[in-house]
């Protein structure tokens, strides 16, 4: 049981680290979509995700292209915060793949824009807060999900 979680163009090392660790925990699979913001080797991306980082099941592709049409019949999910419904109603599955945006401008618009019913957001309660940290996001997704399976 788990899932594919994916990060389209990911930008930070240790946010990816730790997702890393989460998706080894979760027992997900984790897929990297270039370009990245830092290199595959970083040391910052190897402390987060600690020495669990070899255990990982990886997958990394070289464009959006080459993820959408290696994974074209996969079921997919995609998180953004410009979603209109709540992450807690995605009907979960063994073996989805949950697909996050980077982090300084989240998911390209052009998979919003055709991925609109299957488009979904973890509710911020504040005005000041314009979307959670990417890690954190990926955390609540993966474990609801798991409770929601099980």
């Amino acid at each position: 049981m788990g899932f594919n979680i994916v990060l389209i163009e990911p930008e930070i090392p240790m946010n990816t680290g730790n997702i890393g660790r989460l998706s080894l925990a979760s027992g997900s699979v984790l897929h990297l979509v270039k370009p990245f913001g830092f290199k595959i080797d970083d040391t910052r991306l190897r402390r987060a995700g600690l020495d669990y980082w070899k255990h990982i099941s990886l997958n990394t592709y070289e464009s959006i292209e080459d993820f959408f049409s290696i994974n074209k019949d996969k079921n997919m999910v995609y998180l953004s915060s410009s979603g209109e419904k709540s992450y807690s109603s995605i009907d979960y599955k063994d073996d989805m793949f949950l697909v996050f945006g980077k982090e300084s401008v989240g998911l390209p618009k052009n998979i919003i824009a055709k991925n609109a019913d299957k488009l979904y957001k973890i509710p911020i309660y504040s005005d000041h807060v314009r979307s959670l940290n990417l890690a954190n996001a990926v955390s609540i997704v993966v474990y609801d999900g798991l409770r929601n399976i099980k």
